[in-house]
């Protein structure tokens, strides 16, 4: 059995700021006992006009690798702009994941891009015109088990979590920026869907509250087991929240509703 935390924040334009803040909640989660800890999506900032300046400094990625050092845990940075491998004038939104040594031992780009329009006070919100899409699944072994990581709006897309769980995910992990909008109908039923259906655990990290006079977001992060029974969850103000993930849980559960994964 292993502590996993997710960290909530509400991210402003103030990049220092918000690291401060972030460095703070990962040594609280690490003081809980937390063996892995998850931050948002973009928690560095929202602020899409900081974007370029933060994937052209290596140093804030490297402080992301000392914290997990510092506090000795496994640190999974939720999406952190970063330069395209292909050489895209565009940015990936990268999660990143850090062992307790510090050594970056993955990078998932995101697969699906916010280009939506859902009549909020932001209105339209375009990721593709700062961010071009990954095209590569991650399924990396760690203390917890095998973790499958995505990002925010895919998890509206089923079919990329059944693959990831075909890959051997026991754990999917879900850094997110929800809009609250969105959040409030979709967010639990989306992540206690892809909890029972892949019969894995749900570990989710979203952002919360207002960002700037336009954008604001659900928060509720939560850690959800196989069965879908929410373990632990957070409201809609920054913080920690923990739980234990107990892998022979996962066993009991997929021994007992073996679901064959059969194509159509």
């Amino acid at each position: 059995m292993s502590r996993v935390a997710v960290v909530q924040m509400n991210s402003l334009a103030d990049v220092l700021y918000n690291m401060g803040e972030a460095r703070l909640l990962v040594r609280e989660a690490a003081e809980c006992g937390a063996r892995l800890v998850l931050l948002p999506e973009m928690f560095m900032t929202l602020d899409g006009k900081a974007f370029q300046a933060i994937a052209a400094d290596d140093g804030y990625v490297q402080q992301m690798a000392q914290w997990a050092r510092e506090f000795n845990v496994w640190l999974v940075a939720g999406a952190v702009p970063q330069p395209s491998p292909d050489g895209d004038h565009r940015l990936r939104s990268a999660c990143l994941v850090f062992d307790h040594r510090g050594h970056q031992v993955a990078r998932y780009d995101k697969i699906h891009l916010f280009d939506v329009d859902i009549g909020d006070r932001q209105g339209s919100y375009r990721e593709s015109d700062r961010f071009a899409p990954g095209q590569d699944l991650v399924v990396i072994d760690s203390p917890l088990g095998k973790l499958g990581l995505s990002i925010c709006f895919d998890l509206r897309f089923p079919e990329q979590y059944r693959a990831l769980a075909e890959a051997g995910a026991e754990v999917l992990l879900v850094p997110a920026a929800f809009t609250y909008k969105t959040g409030q109908v979709h967010w639990q039923t989306l992540l206690t869907a892809r909890a029972v259906e892949n019969q894995c655990f749900v570990v989710a990290a979203n952002q919360c509250g207002w960002h700037d006079d336009k954008r604001q977001t659900w928060g509720h992060s939560c850690i959800i087991d196989p069965w879908g029974e929410t373990l632990s969850a957070a409201g809609d103000e920054p913080g920690i929240t923990v739980a234990d993930i107990d892998l022979q849980r996962l066993g009991q559960v997929r021994r007992a509703m073996p679901l064959n994964h059969v194509r159509f």
